[in-house]
């Protein structure tokens, strides 16, 4: 059982954080249902609780209620990610393009150092997905912080809370690792030095280059399911 630590945070954003790294981390597969009973024993809380955690992912679009069966994981089909990455290139390339034209030299210096964070977790085996997952949060906050256009964060949150799954099998793809440092190295690059338009290209680079194995991997767990 993986319990919540009740002097820390409410425990609604504990089991909401929690669930989120399971369901992130594949420990359930999309479609499976999320049994109330279970979820209540796995975190060690009520019904009450795990029902608003459920409604908080509902509203992330990690889960969806099925009438007559319940909450179940997403389901995201081809339709549905290439809508979603098409969307996210817009965004992340626009952020990219910001954080270029208005960032602080400490904002620069600070998206510098959460990318070399992201280095570390892709270089050790050990740090898990839903570690190597928090630091490339981590980074695009960084990016964030110095586009200076909260409307454009919360929209980008969105998307990244919508992808989720799909980016646990992006980064778990044979070679993706590598892909996914050059990538964001080339962001980065153009992002601290001012180039606007460099940091706009290497950022759809970099989301085409993901939603081309996302597809590929979503094709290969479900050959026939193209809707």
């Amino acid at each position: 059982m993986t319990g919540v630590v009740r002097e820390a945070a409410p425990l609604r954003a504990q089991v909401v954080d929690l669930l989120r790294q399971a369901i992130v981390g594949a420990a359930f597969a999309q479609g499976e249902r999320l049994v109330e009973r279970i979820l209540c024993a796995r975190f060690g809380v009520s019904r009450t609780v795990v029902r608003e955690a459920l409604r908080q992912l509902e509203s992330e679009g990690l889960v969806t209620i099925v009438p007559q069966r319940g909450p179940i994981v997403t389901v995201l089909t081809r339709v549905d990610a290439v809508a979603l990455y098409e969307v996210r290139a817009v965004v992340e390339a626009l952020a990219a393009r910001l954080f270029a034209e208005r960032a602080t030299a400490d904002e620069r210096a600070l998206l510098r150092g959460r990318l070399a964070e992201l280095d570390t977790a892709l270089d050790d085996p050990a740090a898990g997905l839903v570690h190597t997952l928090a630091a490339k949060d981590a980074y695009y906050e960084a990016l964030l912080d110095g586009a200076h256009n909260e409307v454009l964060r919360s929209t980008l949150r969105g998307v990244h809370a919508r992808t989720s799954l799909l980016r646990g099998l992006t980064l778990q793809a044979p070679g993706r690792s590598a892909d996914t440092r050059r990538e964001l190295h080339a962001i980065t690059d153009a992002a601290a030095t001012g180039d606007g338009d460099g940091a706009w290209r290497a950022s759809e680079e970099h989301v085409r280059s993901a939603a081309a194995v996302a597809l590929r991997q979503l094709a290969e767990r479900n050959p026939e399911g193209s809707s």
